[in-house]
């Protein structure tokens, strides 16, 4: 453990005892973080994962530079399906600990495949279309799009919940159940899973019992008509309304009814049968223009539906394009802020021009302007040095690349030596225009110095250059 403030190693004691610094409390927070951490990690082995993202969160709500923690939390994330998370996570991490850390492979392991990282865009756009499906009350498109998500990314949670939770719906108790046990199979304490698990059994069991209790009345009540008698050693069981007819009465009621069978027949039958196919032609004829016009109005709705999915994935792959672009700035800011604090002004300085000072916000502005006020001041600074350098060197051609920069920055600096120093150079590589340019500068800035009036002699021997104007005059 490091001190908060120095950075030095800490003992059992109460005190840093490089900086004096109390670390009482920083390390009970430190102690708490990680107990947090190590109880996530005990629920993730045994894929409690519901309640290892909440000990994790906890643990970074404690210290949010446990790397462990958070990379662990990425993990879970992924397992679950929820991979924007996760990769938000594995990021963060990246950002506050670039060395050496397991963030970096897990970001390049879901980056380096296109198809994978495709895959995940197109599920998070399908389950969100799912959503939309369902506040419509458009449950079967709902259903098969969710089959669909599930296909992509089989470990979605959330996809499984909302599946089942739609069977349930539909009174499809056991195809609800398949879904959450599946969700179960990937994270077994999930307590949206289990409510609903205690909800399907209560509504099940409660079908059960009404069907039990049908079947014992149904049961009392064919008892009920039958009368059983003994006769010897065997029981007779036989109808309460049985009646032993004769045959000249079982003879007699044949030919009765058949006779009320023809005529119901002729008179009732027949009619109702000729009118009964009547209606169901015109009642088909009708089903056949509604299901038409309904298919014509379904597929106008999904056109338009087609054409707003359209405009929301084109919108949603400019913020995609947007977010990357931040990214890249800030992690370029960032590796700006590591050469400067190693010393390396140019690295630096030439990183820094990379950098789009507009797409960064927040604290990041800031530390940009900060620094590219350091970089820039350490930047002439180190240039002004090495044109310096080659100039006393006479390397006039590094000098006058050098210089140049310095002057166009700032002519005035170093009381005007780098300007003296540049007109030197050109003058040396004979490019007398420049060279004149800039001993007129000298002249300009600092009448009356030595640098003045040598500048003013090189003038008169290398002559003026003539104003284009004043020759289009003549």
């Amino acid at each position: 453990m490091e001190c908060y403030k120095c950075g030095a190693a800490l003992g059992k004691e109460a005190f840093c005892p490089a900086c004096g610094a109390d670390v009482k409390l920083y390390k009970k927070i430190i102690h708490s973080s990680n107990q947090c951490y190590n109880e996530g990690l005990e629920q993730a082995r045994v894929r409690d994962l519901s309640g290892a993202a909440a000990s994790l969160r906890r643990s970074l709500k404690y210290y949010k530079g446990n790397i462990p923690a958070r990379n662990l939390l990425g993990l879970v994330y992924f397992e679950m399906g929820e991979t924007v998370d996760a990769l938000g996570e594995w990021v963060i991490s990246r950002s506050l600990h670039p060395e050496n850390n397991m963030a970096e492979k897990y970001l390049s392991s879901v980056q380096s495949n296109g198809n994978k990282l495709d895959s995940l865009n197109q599920t998070i756009k399908k389950y969100n279309q799912a959503l939309m499906y369902c506040r419509q009350d458009s449950k079967d498109l709902a259903v098969i799009q969710l089959k669909k998500v599930l296909g992509l990314n089989p470990r979605l949670v959330k996809g499984h919940q909302l599946l089942a939770l739609l069977y349930m719906e539909e009174g499809q108790y056991e195809l609800a159940r398949r879904s959450l046990r599946n969700a179960a199979k990937i994270d077994t304490n999930n307590t949206t899973t289990l409510r609903y698990l205690r909800e399907m059994n209560r509504n099940t069991q409660g079908e059960q019992s009404a069907k039990k209790k049908g079947r014992k009345e149904k049961g009392r009540k064919e008892k009920e008509e039958l009368v059983a008698y003994q006769s010897g050693n065997e029981t007779i069981i036989h109808p309460a309304t049985f009646k032993d007819n004769s045959a000249v009465s079982t003879i007699l009621n044949i030919v009765v009814g058949v006779i009320i069978g023809v005529l119901i027949t002729w008179f009732l039958v027949v009619p109702s049968i000729r009118q009964k196919v009547v209606s169901e032609s015109n009642q088909a004829v009708r089903e056949a223009n509604d299901t038409i016009s309904t298919k014509n109005q379904t597929i106008q709705t999904l056109e338009q539906q087609v054409e707003s999915l359209e405009a929301q994935l084109a919108e949603m792959e400019g913020k995609e394009s947007d977010i990357q672009g931040v990214i890249t700035m800030h992690e370029q800011l960032l590796s700006a802020y590591d050469a400067y604090v190693k010393e390396d002004v140019e690295t630096a300085a030439a990183i820094l021009e990379k950098v789009d000072a507009q797409a960064l916000t927040g604290n990041a502005s800031t530390i940009y302007q900060e620094i590219s006020a350091q970089i820039n001041a350490g930047y002439i600074d180190t240039l002004y040095e090495q044109g310096e350098a080659a100039y006393n060197s006479r390397d006039y051609e590094e000098a006058s690349s050098k210089l140049q920069i310095v002057v166009d920055a700032d002519e005035t600096y170093q009381e005007g030596y780098a300007v003296y120093y540049l007109a030197q150079s050109y003058r040396e590589l004979e490019q007398n225009e420049q060279a004149v340019t800039y001993y007129q500068r000298v002249m300009e800035l600092y009448p009356g110095t030595q640098r003045a009036r040598t500048a003013e002699r090189y003038v008169d021997e290398l002559g003026v250059p003539e104003d284009p104007e004043d020759t289009e005059q003549e």
